[in-house]
Order: structure tokens, then C-alpha cells, then sequence
């Protein structure tokens, strides 16, 4: 245990009391220092948004299908998912600010190799080391705040951190459709542009950002932990990617793979039990409210990543629209996410009130993705810009205040770990969500064509329903229609499946008590 320079004093044994004694900063420099960590976490964001409109060229330009499409989105979610908890212990171990910018270097070089992609193996490979660093960033940016900021105050900044979220959502499929359509560019600039925000984050962070160094002695970083975990996930993640398609559901394959994720799993929580600096603490689930909120994160981030990822597929192979286009018809999403997100944080921040807005966000969540689930091929756009609207609304009122609720719950050494917690299963629950229901869209994609074809009375066409993504404009009307028809009602059918997950969150939500926010920072 130290004492760092302005008197705060750090370590396992530190109380949070112990953390009132450095001067409260003004607003001017608390925006000054959360510069360059909002601009990090404006690249975090931006590499997972930006490649959603480009997803259906690049995955064509790569020779590859439905399951590919799948991976390059899980495989950053999933590396993102098993980082996150390392490097929230990590945080509650040494400088944050150091964290941060490895996690930056991290990223740019795998989106540079990623541009480099001459086949979707290598793509996805680098897909995962980009999530590495994402992890660092997403996990990081929530532990400084909370380390700067008091509880009470904390809603206002967090919902800047939303505004910044909506911003990087919306501006990345936008910039994404415009790289990809311009002919001089190509797909692969959609990787290399995120690059120079990157190295100016990392300026940015080592003028601005002043926090005190941590240091414990005979500190064990739980590698044990980290690999069972991920290797857990991992193995869940490919029986659900494969099951139905390359093997049956019921099949020796499922028994082999669900039985080793819950063998790993199991030998995760002996390991934790017993590890002197666990990568998830298991007393943290000992609060209720801590429990709550991470299995709520876990249906929100089915949720948040469902509707970033199956949109663009839905606006480009069920109404044909441009990547360019694309992204402008999800402006409503995003919009309700920057209102929502932004307007609570500030109103929590005057009233110290918070659950009132989770289970309002609650209700409009699923109320948005219910009304999606009646999604096809040809319904109005004013139906499908209402829906997501409220989708946006109630994902911003849950995501940042599920963090602000868990955080008000520990004390400054467990406010890395807890964190993390949050953002480990709206992780986890992206990642499975978004490669679950990928296998649901390709199984659903396969029965629509072949009813499709059966209404017009004639055999499915080659290659219609294997799985590949469609060229539409190389296809003649009647095929395309079919094929039309069969995404706009298949990604119907994710949404609808998605709405009683929602329910699920909201559910919980009811039963998360409110606790005064503290006014004391960590």
C-alpha cells in the first residue's frame, strides 16, 4: 500500500472514506481528462460499428458465408468477453493510464493486419486481437470515471460516455457505408481508418490524464482463471455456431462440446475460489445487487449487438439498400440511444435516482424488439424507425446505469473487478447472442427460401439457402424476391426471439434494490 501524491491512499485494505481526501475537480478538468479516454473509446466503439455495413462485401470479396459473417463479429466480442475481467484486475493493480494506451496499441495493430485479410481466417484471427484491446478500453473507461468521479456525479458523465456511444454507433456504420462505396477506398480502409484516432487518443491521454499509481506487493496475476474462462466460452460459442448445421443438435458433438464448456466452467469457479487475486471475484456475487445487474448486462448485450449487427444484413439483402444507406435508415436506433443515455445520466446526477429508469428502459427495450420481430421484407419504414427508436431508448437507460448501480455497491479495491463484472456479461451476452443467433438466421433464411420456392412452384435455385450471402444483383426478379423475402422475414424471426430475453432483464431489474448514490469518488 503507497501514498500517491495527492494524499489517496490505494490497496486491498483502503476504505472507501480514505478516497474523499484529494480536492474535488472542477467539471473543466474532469472533461479535460476524460479527453483522450472518450476518444479511445470512441475507436473501441467505431471498430465494431464500422464493419457492420461492410460485413456483406467484405465477407463476399473473402469467399466466405452466413457462419463467417457470424465470426467476425463474435471473435471481438469474444476476445473482448474473456479480456475484459483481466484487465479490470489489472486496473486495480497498476496504472490505469498505462492500461489504457497498451490496449490502443493493441487494437491499431490488429486493425492493420486485419486490412491486410486475404482470406476470412486470417480476418477473424485479427478480429480477436483487435477485441483484446477493446477490452482494455471498454473495462478501463468505466474504472476511471469511477475513480475520478463520485456516484452522484457519475450519471452525468456516463451519460456523456452514452452520447459518445451513440455517436461512434451511428458515425461508424455511416463512415463504414461511405469507405465501402467509395470506389478509391474499398472495405479495408474500414480497418486502417481507426488507426489515427488511436495514436491521437494516446497523445491525448498522456497530456491529460492524471490518476494515482497503484502498487500491492506479491501481486499473482490468475492466468489459471482467464484461460478457463475463456476457453469455456470459446467452446460454447462453437457448439452454437455448428450445431444444426454441421452436426445435428442432438449428437455426440453436443454432448462432447457442452459437457467440456460446463466442466471448464465448474473448474473456474474451484479456481476462483481459491486464487489469492481471482480474475471475477466470486464474493462480489454474494451482493445481490452485483448479481442482478451482471445478468441483466448478460440480456442487454443480446440486445445491444443483435440490433448493430442482423440491421445492416436486414437493409441491404431483404430492401437492397446501399452500406451508405444503410447506415443513415438506422439513425433512429442510435438517435434514442444519444437521448436516452444522455437525459438520464444528467437527470440521475440532480435526483440520485436510478432504478426508475432501468425498468422504463426495461419496458421499452422489449417493447422495440417485440414490434421487430414483425419485420419483412416490405414493411414501412415509419413501423421499423418507431421500433428502433425504442430499442435505442431502453438500451440507453440500462447499459450505463447497470454500470453506475454495481459500482455504487464496492469499495475502491473492487471497483476494477466489479466493473468489469458488468462489462464481462454484456460481453458475454453480445458474443453468444450474436453467434446464436446468426445459426437461428441461417436456419430460418433456409426454411424461407424453400417455402418461398415452393409457392412459385419450382426447386430452390443452386446455391439459394447454403448458408453463402447472396449476390442480389447478379440474381434474376423471381429468385430475388425469394431471397428478399427470406432475410427480411429471418431477421424478423432473430428479433422476435430476442424480446423475451428483454422481459428477462427487466424482470431482474425489478428486483435490484435502490441504494442512495454515494457522494464520495473512488
Amino acid at each position: 500500500m503507497t501514498t500517491t501524491p495527492t494524499g489517496v491512499r490505494e490497496g486491498a485494505g483502503a476504505r472507501a472514506e480514505h478516497h474523499d481526501t484529494a480536492p474535488a475537480m472542477s467539471h473543466r478538468q474532469i472533461m479535460e481528462a476524460l479527453s483522450g479516454l472518450m476518444l479511445g473509446m470512441f475507436v473501441a466503439i467505431l471498430s465494431s460499428t464500422i464493419v457492420t455495413n461492410a460485413l456483406p462485401e467484405i465477407i463476399g470479396d473473402l469467399g466466405g458465408g452466413q457462419s463467417a459473417y457470424t465470426w467476425v463479429v463474435t471473435a471481438a466480442l469474444l476476445a473482448m468477453t474473456a479480456s475484459t475481467p483481466l484487465w479490470g484486475k489489472l486496473a486495480d493493480l497498476f496504472s490505469k493510464k498505462l492500461l489504457i494506451q497498451i490496449s490502443l496499441v493493441i487494437y491499431a495493430a490488429g486493425s492493420i493486419v486485419a486490412g491486410l485479410a486475404q482470406n476470412t481466417g486470417t480476418l477473424i484471427a485479427c478480429r480477436v486481437v483487435q477485441g483484446i484491446g477493446v477490452g482494455g478500453l471498454s473495462a478501463l473507461a468505466q474504472i476511471v470515471i469511477a475513480a475520478m468521479i463520485s456516484p452522484r456525479e457519475r450519471g452525468r458523465y456516463s451519460g456523456y460516455l452514452g452520447a459518445n456511444f451513440a455517436v461512434a454507433t451511428v458515425g461508424g456504420p455511416l463512415l463504414g457505408g461511405v469507405i465501402t462505396d467509395t470506389e478509391w477506398l474499398g472495405w479495408r480502409w474500414c480497418f486502417y481508418v481507426g488507426v489515427p484516432f488511436a495514436v491521437l487518443a494516446m497523445v491525448l491521454l498522456q497530456k491529460t490524464l492524471r490518476l494515482p499509481v497503484v502498487r500491492k506487493r506479491n501481486v499473482r496475476i490468475d492466468w489459471t482463471g482467464a484461460f478457463l474462462v475463456t476457453a469455456a466460452v470459446c467452446l460454447l460459442l462453437v457448439w452454437v455456431t455448428f450445431a444444426g448445421d454441421a452436426f445435428p443438435w442432438s449428437s455426440w458433438q453436443t454432448a462432447l462440446m457442452v459437457g467440456g464448456a460446463l466442466l471448464l466452467g465448474t473448474a473456474f469457479v474451484l479456481v476462483e475460489r481459491r486464487a489469492a487475486d481471482p480474475v471475477i471475484p466470486l464474493r462480489l456475487f454474494r451482493n445481490r445487487t452485483i448479481t442482478l445487474a451482471s445478468l441483466a448486462s448478460l440480456f442487454i448485450g443480446v440486445a445491444m449487438f443483435t440490433g448493430s449487427v442482423f440491421f445492416s444484413q436486414y437493409f441491404q439483402l431483404a430492401r437492397g439498400q446501399s452500406p451508405t444507406s444503410s447506415g443513415l435508415l438506422t439513425i433512429p436506433l442510435i438517435a434514442g440511444l444519444f437521448v436516452s443515455s444522455t437525459a438520464s445520466g444528467l437527470i440521475i446526477t440532480r435526483t440520485g435516482k436510478w432504478k426508475a429508469w432501468l425498468l422504463a428502459g426495461g419496458v421499452l427495450l422489449t417493447a422495440g424488439l417485440g414490434l421487430l420481430g414483425g419485420l419483412r421484407q416490405d414493411t414501412p419504414y415509419a413501423y421499423i424507425a418507431l421500433s428502433m427508436a425504442l430499442t435505442g431508448l431502453g438500451i440507453g437507460m440500462m447499459m450505463q446505469n447497470l454500470v453506475l448501480c454495481t459500482q455504487n455497491q464496492v469499495g475502491p479495491e473492487d471497483l476494477g473487478a466489479a466493473s468489469s463484472v458488468v462489462t464481462f456479461f454484456r460481453s458475454l451476452g453480445g458474443a453468444v447472442g450474436v453467434s446464436a443467433l446468426g445459426a437461428l438466421l441461417s436456419l430460418r433464411v433456409d426454411h424461407h427460401v424453400r417455402e418461398g420456392f415452393a409457392a412459385l412452384g419450382t426447386a430452390p435455385a443452386p446455391g439459394a439457402g447454403d448458408g453463402a450471402l447472396p449476390d442480389l444483383d447478379a440474381l434474376s426478379g423471381p429468385v430475388r424476391t425469394v431471397l428478399e423475402g427470406a432475410y427480411g422475414h429471418g431477421i424478423g424471426d432473430v428479433f422476435l426471439v430476442s424480446a423475451p430475453l428483454a422481459a428477462a432483464a427487466l424482470l431482474l431489474a425489478l428486483f435490484i434494490r435502490e441504494v442512495p448514490l454515494r457522494g464520495r469518488r473512488g
